[in-house]
């Protein structure tokens, strides 16, 4: 099985621009779609690749190129690998967010609710705190904040309700009990979609993805250089909204900055006026590139 599917592929390395000798990251190797279509047009440039998944090092183990460089960790401390790697400014970033095909269909991994009986999701396997846990342990408020959150459901605070009192008898073991705490609240006909936003919302603070993308995003303005891309792939608003703003502002919340005579303070050159989505071909083949958002924008 094909570990996963790279979204909007040519788009997104098309949106870095890419100079033969220039320098490129991609933050979330994943597969290595993108790392390996970067290489395909890169003179004798350099790439350096991230990922903090022990599963995508193995990926990464099969692209025998001096001009690669993997590196396991998450790509909030990107900054601090350059550092070390003595390589001050570059000329492209790519991210590609979210889940990668392979967390969804290996049911080890526990991220899907079809696929899997485990609730898991931590994309770090090291990590300390995995999905079932936070289930078990988060108080009411806290299961009703990152449903709200980062699920954006319509009802978190009776889901979170119902989460807890379950457990206060037997706790929550895997996949089969969760749903079954939860099934009244599922809307008629939309069981996938509500089902997906939970999960997509547990995900989200397993992995601390919003504080890490925030983190990840302030550090792009002090790596890239001059006329520098970068490019971005979201899968929902929350990551959509953070990055639109940071393209528009250099702020993540969109706080404009305005110099002593009102003129504004952007860095950047938003590259993509409308986020460019997949086309009917590409999401009738891989159905994960529906709900894809890119977006680029060129360093001032």
């Amino acid at each position: 099985m094909e570990y996963h599917k790279p979204v909007l592929l040519k788009e997104s390395v098309d949106g870095l621009n890419i100079q033969p000798g220039g320098t490129y990251i991609d933050l979330t190797f994943g597969g290595g779609g993108h790392s390996r279509e970067i290489l395909s047009r890169l003179g004798k440039g350099r790439l350096i690749a991230f990922d903090q998944d022990s599963d995508a090092k193995d990926e990464a183990g099969k692209i025998a190129d001096d001009r690669f460089t993997f590196i396991r960790s998450n790509f909030r401390f990107f900054r601090n690998f350059l550092r070390y790697l003595s390589i001050g400014m570059v000329d492209g970033i790519l991210a590609d967010l979210g889940i990668s095909s392979h967390h969804i269909d290996d049911p080890d991994r526990g991220f899907s609710f079809k696929k899997s009986d485990k609730i898991d999701m931590r994309m770090n396997r090291d990590a300390s705190v995995s999905a079932l846990e936070i289930l078990n342990s988060y108080s009411a408020e806290d299961l009703r904040r990152i449903l709200a959150d980062y699920g954006e459901i319509t009802n978190p605070g009776r889901v979170a309700d119902a989460i807890v009192n379950a457990r206060k008898s037997v706790p929550i073991t895997g996949v089969p009990a969760f749903l079954e705490i939860i099934s009244s609240f599922v809307p008629a006909r939309q069981e996938n979609k509500f089902l997906a936003k939970i999960f997509q919302a547990l995900r989200i603070e397993v992995n601390s993805e919003i504080d890490a993308l925030r983190q990840m995003l302030l550090q792009v303005l002090l790596s890239l250089k001059k006329e520098g891309r970068l490019v971005v792939i979201s899968y929902h608003s929350l990551e959509d909204r953070m990055v639109k703003n940071f393209m528009r502002t250099g702020k993540p919340e969109g706080d404009l900055e305005k110099d002593f005579y009102g003129n504004p303070l952007v860095p950047f050159k938003v590259v993509t006026r409308k986020a460019i989505v997949a086309d009917e071909n590409e999401i009738r083949n891989n159905k994960r590139a529906r709900s894809a958002r890119l977006r680029v924008a060129e360093r001032n």
